[in-house]
């Protein structure tokens, strides 16, 4: 009897890895996340008893002493439990407070990595994260927590990096990011983009900066990449060039 932690990747059923299929096909419950796309749920097999605990906002949603209960009940009543969070377990999933749950409670728990938006997203829209000459390095936070509120994020420092910044979750927050970072002393004509529902037919990629990033109304899912990388297109161009204009905002399909 295992609870698994399966990282479900960005989106594409076919960005799983071969682990989490395996895992999801011999599952006698899935215990998934709100925005695990439903192809990926339909890999379990027809008699395994599907439960979501994703968290709407503003609607009553479980808390997450709720969800460790209901995981340690299913790790000890089935052979093969899995726990399917979008991307993967340990980037902003909450996974290691319910591993030590499970473990706490004597049941066994396996962790399988998933491909994590904050560099499949960029990826998809051609957008390397680190580029010689250009950046050697990126860091990723998340903006489920206000931006202007007292945190562990240092936003300061980030704005002076000069490094690639992803933040995650940070859809309904685009206005308090960019004036963070522009408080911390970036660049207003800093490149930004914003990937939504990455991997998945629902793609888009919204090109700005970060002066227009406070302006920007993204739809969740949203990577938000910030710094010269985030004006590449590696994808749709033969010649890379990150040191001049932006490519034109919009929304590429």
């Amino acid at each position: 009897m295992t609870v698994h932690l399966v990282g479900a990747g960005p989106g594409d059923p076919e960005l799983l890895t071969v682990r989490a299929v395996n895992m999801l096909r011999q599952a006698d419950a899935v215990v998934y996340d709100r925005l695990v796309e439903t192809a990926v749920i339909e890999l379990a097999p027809p008699w395994a008893e599907l439960i979501c605990v994703g968290k709407t906002p503003g609607a009553p949603s479980p808390s997450q002493d709720e969800i460790n209960a209901l995981l340690i009940d299913r790790g000890r009543r089935y052979a093969c439990v899995v726990r399917l969070k979008g991307g993967d377990p340990f980037v902003f999933g909450r996974g290691g407070e319910e591993t030590a749950a499970l473990l706490a409670a004597g049941v066994d728990t396996e962790v399988v990595p998933g491909v994590t938006s904050a560099v499949a997203a960029p990826a998809a829209a051609g957008i390397p994260v680190t580029l010689r000459g250009v950046s050697s390095g990126f860091t990723v936070v998340t903006a489920h927590q206000d931006p202007t509120s007292p945190q562990w994020i240092n936003w300061d420092a980030l704005a002076q990096a000069g490094t690639t910044l992803v933040i995650l979750m940070g859809a309904a927050r685009t206005e308090q990011i960019a004036d963070r970072l522009r408080a911390g002393g970036m660049a207003d004509d800093t490149p930004v983009a914003v990937i939504s529902a990455a991997t998945t037919r629902r793609q888009c990629i919204d090109r700005t900066d970060l002066a227009g990033l406070r302006r920007l109304r993204a739809a969740s899912p949203a990577t938000i990449v910030v710094g010269a990388v985030a004006a590449a297109d590696v994808l749709s161009i033969s010649e890379l060039s990150v040191s001049g204009a932006l490519t034109s905002p919009g929304v590429v399909p």
